[in-house]
């Protein structure tokens, strides 16, 4: 797809034989390679971005296998999950020369991503709502229309956190990864497919995903490239599309066995070594950030293969594989088993020990604890919010900003280089001295309900408050504070008004009293309704006779005239008082 259609089947002899002497070469190389090493390596810290077909990939990777790639995603010039939806006139059609009427079905393709994730057969996409996603897309791209990334940027939106997700389309750039460094005129699309157009896109999309970095290395790089077999996660490569062996970059902090982080880069079309050689995995600026900041850099290559191929782009269309977006697809268990293999010496971090308060004041809390073999420092949290800024370096804290005569609880995290924390420490409690400050009165105090007996109770929470008390008429009705902001009184008598005020306590103090309310029960008493003539409710008792008038007793609402031509319905709706009508 870099720089032609991903599905040319035709081959002069010529190119037959550079092909074939290639392919000899590889041979050579392959017998040099060695397995893909383990090496201490946080998964959860794990990340993916690739160009063109790449970027297809790396989209079908981070969606797919969302629970491994939580730290996110760069797409260069790809487009949405699943976007050819298994067929080549979609890959080569809205996927890739989309208009205002032919574009990718972004709202079918998010309606299977969900259909997916219920079955199992991709991760679940809550998975993506942290994750930081990167879309880049050249103004003058002529291979991937800017329409297909705008249509990529809308399925995302439909995953992630708006503050997660960042959209770069104001680059005079054609297909091609761009560079700060390296490579052909910015507008020219040609091989290798690498332009030099004074943005450093790799550095953007790890920053963007990983946050601030240290700077990158402008000199020198001090790791190592290695070259591995890819035989050993897939089988027959070649009849797959992919190369016998694929290559990373290991800085030599990570060679060290330090906690580092991830980073698969995936090339396009026309860019795997029978192409372009070694200039997409060293010279697309990724390893300059790399070295820096314990980030290894996996490679993995495809090949040209002579069935739908030739080109040596990523299965993002099906040409290999069916399920070529699932979790079950052939080239995705690879990628996703070299990244396991290169994780599955990780380490993790200790929780840290010996945690005590070493000293306070009416405002502060020094803190101490042992220190964590191979963490690069420590965070400190109170009643579980974190409260350092910065990464403590130390194996002390003061926690200042504290209410005098007040109790906190702390616990203490390790974390790596790469910032990944490990389990907490036991909590430790203190106080800091002086006497502590007046608890503010409870606001907000309302009746929520009323029976005949009880009458039900509601506030708003107060700063510093461990309980509350509740006061009927001046006395405390609750036995011991309650630790809610709602309280039932019960055992009240029918038809009755009373006063309520609540108090906020901790710690064997208590506060002001708050403004009161009154709450009045209902009545015990049933109604009950009676229709007959004018004559008979007078007769009863339930009316009485006014000038010939009939007159409903207690309302003196007029029944007409008392006789027993009228006949009327009375309810009774407590002693000694009735109304026209039925009870209500």
């Amino acid at each position: 797809m870099v720089g032609s259609i991903p599905y040319g089947r035709r081959r002069s002899t010529g190119a037959r034989a550079i092909l074939s002497v290639l392919g000899l070469v590889s041979t050579v190389a392959a017998q040099a390679a060695i397995t893909l090493p383990a090496y201490n390596v946080d998964i959860s810290q794990s990340s993916v971005s690739g160009l063109s077909s790449g970027g297809f990939m790396a989209a079908q990777l981070h969606v797919a296998y969302s629970a491994t790639f939580k730290a996110g995603a760069g797409i260069v010039a790809g487009g949405p999950f699943y976007c050819a939806q298994g067929t080549l006139g979609n890959a080569t059609g809205p996927c890739m020369a989309a208009t205002s009427s032919s574009k990718p079905a972004t709202s079918t393709l998010i309606s299977t991503t969900n259909n997916w994730a219920s079955q199992g057969v991709i991760d679940a996409t809550s998975n993506l709502t942290n994750s930081k996603v990167y879309l880049y897309s050249g103004t003058i791209d002529s291979t991937v229309k800017q329409l297909v990334m705008n249509e990529a940027q809308n399925y995302y939106a439909n995953y992630v956190n708006s503050t997660n997700l960042f959209y770069r389309n104001n680059v005079a750039s054609e297909h091609a990864m761009v560079t700060d460094y390296f490579g052909s005129s910015c507008s020219l699309k040609a091989s290798p497919y690498i332009n030099n157009c004074n943005v450093d896109l790799a550095g953007d999309i790890l920053k963007w995903i990983y946050g601030p970095l240290n700077a990158k290395n402008t000199g020198t790089l001090g790791g190592s490239f290695i070259e591995f077999n890819q035989t050993d996660f897939i089988s027959s490569p070649t009849s797959h599309g992919m190369a016998n062996t694929g290559w990373a970059y290991v800085p030599a902090s990570c060679g060290s066995n330090q906690v580092c982080r991830v980073h698969v880069a995936l090339h396009g079309c026309q860019q795997d070594p029978t192409k372009i050689q070694d200039k997409y995995y060293r010279n697309t600026g990724h390893n300059k950030w790399a070295d820096t900041n314990n980030i290894i850099v996996l490679y993995p290559q495809t090949a040209p293969s002579s069935t739908g191929n030739p080109n040596g782009c990523w299965d993002w269309w099906g040409y290999d594989d069916p399920n070529y977006a699932k979790k079950s697809g052939r080239q995705m268990v690879a990628i996703k088993g070299m990244v396991d293999k290169v994780a599955s010496g990780f380490v993790p971090l200790p929780k840290p020990t010996g945690l005590v308060a070493t000293g306070a004041t009416d405002s502060a809390i020094s803190l101490q604890w042992n220190a964590v073999s191979g963490a690069a420092g420590y965070n400190v949290y109170r009643m579980g919010t974190k409260v350092n800024g910065s990464t403590v370096t130390g194996t002390s804290y003061t926690d200042s900003g504290l209410l005098s005569g007040t109790s906190y609880t702390y616990t203490v995290k390790a974390v790596t280089s790469t910032g990944a924390a490990g389990p907490e420490s036991d909590p430790v409690s203190a106080s800091t001295t002086g006497n502590p400050p007046p608890l503010a009165t409870p606001t907000g105090l309302a009746v929520t309900a009323t029976t005949a007996s009880s009458a039900s109770l509601s506030w708003s929470t107060s700063s510093g408050a461990a309980g509350y008390n509740v006061y009927r008429n001046g006395v405390k009705v609750t036995a011991s504070p309650v630790a809610a902001t709602s309280y039932t009184d019960s055992g009240l008598a029918a038809s009755t008004t009373y006063s309520y005020a609540v108090s906020a306590t901790s710690s064997g103090r208590e506060s002001a009293l708050s403004a009161s309310v009154n709450a009045t029960t209902k009545s015990t008493f049933v109604c009950t309704a009676a229709t007959s003539s004018n004559y008979a409710h007078v007769q009863a008792g339930r009316a009485y006779n006014s000038g010939g008038y009939a007159l409903a007793k207690g309302s003196n609402q007029n029944m007409g005239l008392n006789n027993t031509f009228y006949t009327s319905t009375l309810a009774q709706t407590s002693a000694g008082y009735y109304i026209i009508g039925n009870c209500p």
